[in-house]
């Protein structure tokens, strides 16, 4: 059984979703905005976060600007019934693992939850088995979440910890784009946007002078350091 949180100021859809979910074997607890859902993680660890945009007092973009800030690396999966492309990449680019629109098809919606929750329970088992990753001066401390580059601490977003931990434990081989997006931001689909692109380049900024990541032009990167 997996804790799964609704944030939705609809009741309708957050008694849907209850109903449906529950059917599914998963408890699950609701939240009518922002700041109730920040509570609930506050009090809670939760499998995963199905988090609405458009929101009164404390929307979802700034939910997920403050898990980010506050280091929780609970999974989201954002409902929007907004149409701007520019406005789902920054749900994504904030650290969402999926965008749903809206109104959307309640199957679709399930398979896809069913999708997250399952990556979820291997990665922890996974931090479970091995704590710390070490390659070319870094070490990631996968419980802690924090990264060491020789005798300094790097401040990571949890996406560019996520993505670093990725291409270290593929050291040496070239991780495409499409990969990237499917195993670092959970995304079968490509959003149209340079998300990647842009979170390498951060990464590359923090692990300076020498940031062990290389291009590919036209294929992808591979972490060089050994």
């Amino acid at each position: 059984m997996s804790n799964v949180l609704v944030v939705d100021d609809e009741h309708r859809i957050r008694t849907l979703m209850t109903r449906s979910l529950t059917v599914e074997g998963h408890r699950v607890v609701t939240a009518d905005d922002g700041f109730a859902a920040l509570e609930q993680l506050a009090a809670e660890s939760f499998d995963l976060v199905l988090l609405d945009l458009i929101m009164p007092r404390c929307n979802g973009l700034a939910v997920l600007s403050l898990m980010n800030e506050l280091g929780d690396s609970t999974p989201v999966i954002v409902l929007s019934g907004v149409t701007e492309v520019g406005t789902r990449v920054q749900a994504l680019e904030r650290g969402a693992v999926d965008v749903v629109a809206k109104p959307f098809s309640l199957v679709e919606l399930l398979a896809r939850t069913r999708r997250h929750l399952s990556t979820t329970k291997p990665a922890q088992r996974e931090q479970r088995e091995q704590r710390y990753l070490e390659a070319g001066g870094i070490r990631l401390d996968l419980d802690r979440r924090c990264a060491r580059i020789r005798s300094r601490e790097v401040l990571l977003s949890e996406r560019e910890f996520s993505l670093l931990a990725h291409l270290m434990r593929r050291r040496g081989e070239v991780c495409s784009r499409e990969e990237l997006l499917r195993d670092v931001w959970g995304l079968t689909f490509d959003p149209g946007s340079n998300v990647v692109e842009v979170a390498v380049r951060r990464l590359r900024a923090k692990l300076e002078p020498d940031p062990p990541i290389e291009t590919i032009r036209r294929v992808g990167y591979y972490f060089s350091g050994s």
